[in-house]
């Protein structure tokens, strides 16, 4: 491309990154003519490769780096990232993290700073790094943070709805598509990095049967020998619940991508159905939905809060209104 460049910064949780893609989708809508260019941490490279405004993608590995900083892999590795990160002069360079760690990887690339203020930011210091610290209101979701940051580094203003326009490519694991072969099919996520997150096993069982009686199969996700075996044990008592198994994280986002509704905790691949454009409902059980409550292109929904986790019956009352509202559109 012959405009300028813009890199974003944004290298974890999945969520966070999933929380990121609407600033590519302002960024290429305001400067269509522009390249941008993603950081991320590995594990979460697929996500923003879904997103066709992105350039390039640029992996580091910064937790797998802190478990032997000295090796000589690592040193390696660490001098290709910054080379990389140095490869282009970049128009605005935008640090969505506010971690120093993303700060410190932000000031490496060549191009002006932006990140959030020292009041903004989840880590005041980073702020001292940015050319351009911007005041962004913490109470506002993380998607409007993000955008908030785009729009300020642009010069432009936010208007209308946040937009993810992934592209997600089909299914191509065997066991996945013969699954979604068989017909309409719903998502659980059941899974969470913190049992605070967790919703009691009797619930997901009472919404599996209301699925299942509705002819829906039920596709459950895991992502750890751990959550194998919660999840084996989940569904041995659900009545058309299948296992998944293990899969990469771009096929997780074909599979969620294909499903008639998701639910989901509040965990990254939650975030990432909805962006992948299914309808979606969430369930928080720990933390304020209003801050990072579950957003996508298709219809969604959020429910409880914290210590306020929802009852069967209301989240299936929220499943039937969002899959009513995706049949509408």
């Amino acid at each position: 491309m012959s405009g300028p460049r813009i890199l974003i910064v944004k290298t974890s949780s999945m969520g966070d990154v999933v929380h990121a893609l609407p600033l590519a989708s302002d960024l290429a809508r305001a400067r269509p003519d522009a390249a941008i260019d993603w950081v991320v941490e590995e594990g979460f490279a697929d996500i923003p490769r879904l997103h066709p405004a992105i350039d390039r993608v640029i992996a580091v590995a910064l937790r797998r780096w802190r478990r032997a900083p000295l090796a000589r892999a690592t040193r390696t590795e660490m001098m290709a990232a910054r080379r990389a990160l140095r490869e282009h002069s970049y128009a605005a360079v935008i640090d969505c993290q506010g971690l120093i760690k993303s700060a410190l990887i932000a000031v490496q690339a060549r191009g002006p700073l932006w990140g959030p203020d020292r009041a903004s930011a989840r880590e005041p210091l980073a702020a001292l790094l940015y050319r351009h610290p911007v005041a962004v209101d913490r109470a506002q979701h993380a998607i409007a943070r993000n955008r908030a940051l785009g729009a300020a580094a642009l010069g432009t203003a936010i208007s209308d709805p946040p937009r993810f326009a992934l592209h997600v490519p089909p299914l191509a694991q065997p066991a996945l598509v013969d699954f979604a072969a068989r017909g309409a099919y719903a998502v659980l996520l059941t899974n969470a990095s913190r049992a605070t997150k967790l919703w009691p096993p009797q619930r997901w069982h009472a919404l599996e049967a209301w699925l299942a009686a509705r002819g829906f199969a039920s596709a459950l996700p895991w992502g750890n020998a751990a959550e194998q075996r919660a999840t084996q044990a989940r569904a041995a008592g659900m009545q058309r619940a299948w296992v998944a198994p293990s899969t990469s994280l771009r096929e997780l986002a074909a599979l969620l991508h294909g499903a008639r509704i998701v639910v989901g905790l509040d965990t990254g691949l939650t975030h990432l159905a909805a962006a992948a454009g299914a309808p979606t409902v969430g369930l928080f059980c720990d933390y304020d939905p209003a801050l990072v409550g579950i957003t996508g292109d298709a219809p969604c929904a959020s429910l409880g809060g914290v210590g306020r986790a929802p009852r069967a019956d209301d989240v299936i009352a929220a499943v039937e209104r969002v899959l009513a509202a995706a049949h509408a559109t």
